[in-house]
């Protein structure tokens, strides 16, 4: 089995981005599932039904989110009835979506779970005892199992990846927008990545336009941001698993659109 996670698409560009190069990439690696963050994908900042669509359009079997989940109303009411999108599990119960699935293709079973760190982020419980809750609940509806781990500390990511050895497929972790170069599979079988990184503006600063990051660092004033459409990159990772869902290999896409 193999499994394409895409790292935070970034607005408009980080979809067009993504549609040019997941052909390609299908062609080159022909991955069985393909799951993305999307939580960056409407103007650079949260989802929108339109988004969503179009990313699962594109060809992603699943869509996960994170600390930007809920910042379009508008998507509420769609990510409570489409399955195949999850947002992270230790927000409140009552939040719109939910915090884990289970995608089918070709009589694979693929869990999806989605979780978020504590630090320097807002959730309600902890990810750790929230990972083990999602997966007792997964119980044996999934023949492999992927967490993708939103946070900010590189710290807490690390420690969810050996948390989870031996008892998930992969543990990606998203947010930063900065890919990180220690992929590798731990001791227990588990594919594992502390930052994934962007599929995005590479030019601007973690997807904005560098000029208004800047004014915003050097003068403490509240600057819009927007956007940036410089450079723009396709961040992923690539994952191999035997039958019993143990990973046995895992490699990093970093690849430039073509201009």
């Amino acid at each position: 089995m193999k499994l394409l996670f895409v790292g935070d698409v970034v607005g408009g560009i980080g979809r067009r981005t993504l549609a040019a190069l997941l052909p390609e990439i299908r062609d080159a690696h022909e991955p069985d599932f393909v799951v993305v963050n999307g939580e960056n994908s409407a103007g650079g900042v949260g989802i929108t039904q339109k988004t969503a669509r179009e990313l699962l359009d594109m060809g992603a079997d699943a869509i996960t989110l994170g600390n930007h989940a809920f910042r379009h109303r508008e998507v509420y009411e769609y990510l409570d009835r489409e399955p195949r999108i999850v947002r992270p599990a230790n927000y409140p119960k009552g939040s719109p979506g939910r915090g884990h699935t289970v995608v089918e293709r070709d009589g694979i079973r693929l869990g999806v779970v989605n979780l978020s760190g504590l630090v320097f982020l807002q959730a309600v419980r902890s990810p750790f005892a929230e990972a083990d809750l999602a997966l007792a609940e997964l119980g044996d509806r999934a023949d492999a199992v992927l967490v993708d781990m939103h946070a900010e500390a590189t710290s807490e990511t690390v420690a969810m990846g050996w948390h989870l050895d031996g008892r998930v497929t992969a543990c990606v972790g998203t947010h930063t927008h900065v890919p990180t170069a220690d992929a590798r599979v731990l001791p227990g079988g588990t594919a594992y990545v502390t930052d994934v990184g962007m599929t995005g503006p590479r030019g601007g600063v973690i997807g904005v336009k560098r000029e208004q990051a800047l004014e915003r660092f050097l003068t403490l004033t509240n600057v819009r941001f927007e956007t940036s459409d410089e450079d723009p990159w396709l961040n992923a990772v690539l994952i191999e698993a035997d039958a019993d869902g143990r990973a046995s290999a895992i490699e990093q896409l970093l690849i430039p659109a073509r201009t």
